[in-house]
């Protein structure tokens, strides 16, 4: 088989990555090929059956038409920085352009040993294998920017952690895998030359309306926080949590990477934080927007030799561009939340709604999905008439009184868009989703895979959360949150 790879990447010189072949497995079986994308990509695998499927996507054969590298990056991981990372058990077989023209990356995540392993074995755990192909799905289905999953491989052979677990191979999919990390790698090292020519290559892979301008470096900072200043925006709006912000996690493009530690939020925790290696709470929930802009300091500031010959200059370039993340960020945020509330037009008084809500979500320790949800039941642009069982089941859980108040306010602020309480509801069961990849779902899905090799529940799972939007009968499990013996309060990091 021919896959018509491009290798945009690898025509930047020798430094910035390595030439390394997948390391092939004992046993490659496909535990999961996600057909849909595949097409988009254009991909012609339908002749293949699932042996040649899986021996492609779990290293055994490199395809003609691949080159496989793995990438060097540096970062700085909970705030301390690491002068050199890179791919450490991930390997890019290449760049292909979908049917719309968009170029990504494929890469192998868990295909073997790089010169950037560290000692590592480069394998990855079918758990977490597992986990990112249902939580990048689930982003993607919520429209929320993501890295894709293309095919999930069992590679028949144990990897070692504190235990041995089966071991398997993800694809992943990326519009590409320049991180924060990448840039900061040359920039340690003074190679200016090298910050220079990946600049010049992200601008004309990922900002080409940037390179326009004429001072198209400080274009490029402030394309870059546009776009995560939206990406962070959408995590919050959905209660998801990362986890694990370091520099190297922070791709250049805007798509959330690695789903290592990440969670969402079951009961609304503003300071929530599941990751087990968070133990300071760094990258808790409500962290994640100064958390993105401390990350994109570091990502200015390996370019101020490009933003102006004088280093003051320079600096004052990088500041001004920095301190527009914040109304970015807000807006960005509230228009988000203006849709979860069923509001179309915009008011100045909007953040203050939004914010008392949020504060009786906290009081209550409510759920935060299913609570947003029922908002939608609950809506009513006349101010009478809504849903009674559900706007009264949200005041019970949600206070009472100081509910009924701010839900007196809030549809009078329907009230004056005069749309129909119909349209209001159905504009906000397109904004809140009914089902999301809730962590005691992951959970259970790894564990019948792991324990018993039963992969019926990750496919019903991956099913469900392609839906995201849709009503479910109010007993599926699948929108309820979890009982006191489900609760996952911890997450893990895949290495």
């Amino acid at each position: 088989m021919r896959i018509a790879f491009e290798h945009s990447y690898a025509a930047l010189p020798a430094r910035f990555f390595a030439d390394v072949a997948p390391t092939k497995v004992r046993a490659p079986r496909l535990i999961r090929f996600n057909r849909g994308l595949a097409q988009a990509l254009a991909l012609d695998v339908d002749a293949l059956d699932a042996d040649a499927v899986a021996a492609i996507f779990g290293g055994n054969v490199v395809v003609e038409g691949a080159r496989p590298i793995a990438l060097a990056y540096a970062g700085h991981q909970f705030g301390n920085f690491v002068p050199q990372l890179g791919d450490g058990r991930a390997i890019l077989l290449g760049e292909l352009l979908d049917r719309e023209g968009r170029r990504v990356d494929v890469q192998l995540k868990g295909a073997g040993p790089t010169p950037f392993s560290r000692r590592g074995d480069g394998r990855a755990a079918m758990g977490p294998v597992l986990r990112e192909y249902v939580l990048s799905e689930a982003m993607h289905a919520l429209s929320v920017p993501t890295t894709r999953a293309l095919a999930a491989v069992a590679t028949g052979e144990p990897v070692y952690r504190e235990e041995a677990l089966p071991g398997a191979v993800i694809t992943r999919v990326a519009a590409s895998h320049v991180r924060v990390g990448t840039f900061e790698f040359f920039s340690a090292r003074r190679d200016h030359e090298g910050v220079r020519l990946l600049a010049d290559h992200v601008l004309a892979r990922h900002y080409p309306e940037a390179s326009a301008r004429e001072d198209r470096y400080v274009a490029l900072v402030e394309a870059v926080l546009a776009r995560h200043a939206a990406l962070v925006a959408a995590w919050l709006s959905i209660g998801f949590v990362h986890g694990v912000m370091n520099t190297d996690n922070t791709q250049i493009a805007g798509e959330t990477l690695d789903y290592g530690p990440c969670a969402f939020l079951d009961e609304y925790v503003p300071m929530g934080v599941f990751s087990s290696i968070d133990r300071q709470g760094r990258y808790a929930y409500g962290n994640q927007p100064r958390i993105a802009q401390w990350n994109l300091a570091r990502f200015a500031e390996t370019l101020l030799p490009l933003l102006a010959q004088d280093q003051g200059e320079a600096i004052a370039k990088a500041e001004a561009a920095l301190d527009g993340f914040g109304p970015l960020f807000e807006a960005a945020y509230l228009a988000r939340m203006r849709r979860k509330l069923g509001l179309a037009a915009e008011r100045a008084a909007d953040l203050a709604l939004v914010q008392e809500l949020l504060g009786l979500l906290a009081r209550a320790r409510a759920d935060f999905t299913r609570t947003f949800r029922a908002l939608g039941d609950a809506a009513d642009a006349a101010g009478a008439g809504a849903d009674a069982t559900a706007a009264e089941a949200l005041s019970a859980q949600l206070g009472g009184a100081p509910f009924d108040a701010w839900a007196a306010r809030w549809r009078a602020r329907l009230a004056e868009e005069g749309r129909a309480p119909a349209a209001v509801r159905a504009a906000m069961h397109a904004a809140n989703p009914a089902v999301i990849a809730r962590n005691h779902l992951v959970e259970a899905v790894i564990r019948a895979a792991v324990d018993r090799e039963d992969f019926a529940p990750f496919e019903a799972l991956v099913g469900e959360l392609e839906r995201p939007f849709e009503t479910r009968a109010a007993d599926s499990p699948y929108v309820q949150a979890p009982r006191p013996e489900e609760r996952v309060e911890q997450t893990f990091c895949g290495t």
